[in-house]
């Protein structure tokens, strides 16, 4: 079955950076688009980053664009979001995410806290 795994999360200050990773099995990796989704407290879900397959090129949501950037490995089935320049605002769930045959499929996030 589709697993996808989030790991990198924490508390960092406004400033700094941050790499987050998304392990991902069960289906063939390569030949998928992968997304990054943050959620903050009492905010709806927003989309930060898409990674094409099989070469990986990217697109950013304007608020990240310039500060984020992601990238994949298809020999480790893992997608990265590389998050520099951190700013309060910053602070979510983030979630890794693909569209397997029809279904979305998302990681359980992981937790990243830019504060002070």
């Amino acid at each position: 079955q589709v697993q996808l795994v989030e790991s990198g999360g924490g508390l960092v200050e406004p400033g700094g950076s941050l790499r987050l990773s998304c392990a991902a099995s069960g289906f063939t990796f390569s030949m998928y688009f992968m997304k990054w989704y943050r959620q903050a407290p009492g905010k709806e879900r927003e989309l930060v980053a898409t990674i094409s397959p099989p070469g990986g090129s990217t697109d950013y949501a304007d608020f990240v664009k310039g500060r984020f950037t992601s990238g994949r490995d298809n020999s480790k089935r893992t997608v990265y979001l590389q998050m520099n320049s951190l700013k309060p605002e910053d602070t979510a769930v983030y979630y890794c995410n693909t569209n397997y045959r029809g279904l979305m499929y998302w990681g359980r996030g992981t937790q990243v806290t830019v504060s002070s």
